[in-house]
């Protein structure tokens, strides 16, 4: 399906799935638009089919041109960052960005530079305000998702809420894992005795990671993980691994050897998720992107 921009306007032309729905119903119900940016639009009279104002009770039909006042002026306080960054998804709604290691993935305090966030706003452009719908740990690499205005923001942090944004990680962790599959599902906590660790605690929040094991190198006696996240807990991939016995290489906050890695072996190698206007499954394949190269 094809989204056109002009200035502040999305267009699209109404598919057959859409047939018969009202336009209150197609913002409200199938975008599941946020009530306060629902309100804002109706407000701004942002919404035209076939060029003409509508009634939001008027129902579509296949073949009428849409057009929605989605992309709202707003400025950014992030500051731009002219750095490289590998982009491996992008239209006028959301983009994918690949990670490096040693990047914050946005600004923990303001004026902060030399993150992904602050690369990619420089990327965008002026008038952008991205923002990231999830983050990774600063030494970890791969597919980051951003929204490159407000409502595509809030659609995305929804559909992550409801787990429709599907994130897949390789992992090099100590020994060889005999299993050749499993889940991990151990409630991940605060570790009192350590500032900045987890751990796995009962009385943590719910913590669940599948994994499957893709190969054994046994010069580095380390075995090549895929892990798919069920939920999103910091640090959640580290500590499940170190807790089953298999410590991520080079973490050694949870347990793994330092030298065996300049940092932990962890990269974020895909992401799959729903247009937030479409709904077609877009996926973004990571490569990897460390010189030298940790996945051998």
């Amino acid at each position: 399906m094809q989204l056109d921009k002009r200035e502040n306007w999305m267009g699209l032309e109404v598919p057959s799935k859409w047939n018969g729905y009202t336009i209150e119903a197609l913002l409200r119900d199938v975008w599941e638009i946020p009530k306060k940016q629902l309100h804002q639009i109706r407000m701004n009279k942002g919404v035209l089919v076939n060029n003409e104002q509508k009634r939001w009770s008027e129902t579509l039909a296949e073949g009428d041109y849409l057009e929605a006042q989605v992309f709202i002026h707003e400025e950014s306080d992030v500051i731009p960052d002219k750095k490289n960054v590998q982009i491996l998804f992008e239209d006028d709604h959301i983009l994918v960005a690949n990670k490096p290691a040693g990047v914050d993935t946005h600004p923990n305090e303001k004026g902060q530079t030399g993150t992904l966030l602050n690369a990619v706003t420089h990327h965008c452009g002026p008038h952008t305000n991205v923002r990231h719908i999830h983050r990774l740990d600063r030494d970890t690499t791969g597919a980051v998702l951003f929204a490159k205005h407000r409502i595509a923001g809030s659609i995305m942090d929804r559909l992550l809420e409801e787990r429709k944004v599907k994130r897949a990680y390789l992992a090099l962790v100590h020994g060889l894992v005999s299993k050749k599959k499993g889940t991990i599902d151990q409630a991940i906590g605060k570790d009192r005795h350590h500032a900045t660790r987890k751990r796995v605690s009962p009385k943590g929040q719910s913590a669940v990671t599948d994994y499957e094991v893709h190969g054994y190198l046994k010069e580095k006696n380390a075995t090549l993980v895929k892990l798919f996240l069920k939920t999103g807990r910091t640090h959640q991939i580290r500590v499940h691994m170190s807790h089953i016995g298999h410590p991520l290489l080079g973490d050694s906050l949870y347990g793994g050897k330092k030298n065996a890695a300049p940092r932990q072996a962890l990269h974020a190698a895909s992401l799959t998720f729903p247009h937030p206007f479409t709904g077609e499954t877009i996926t973004s394949e990571a490569p990897f992107i460390d010189e030298p190269p940790i996945f051998e």
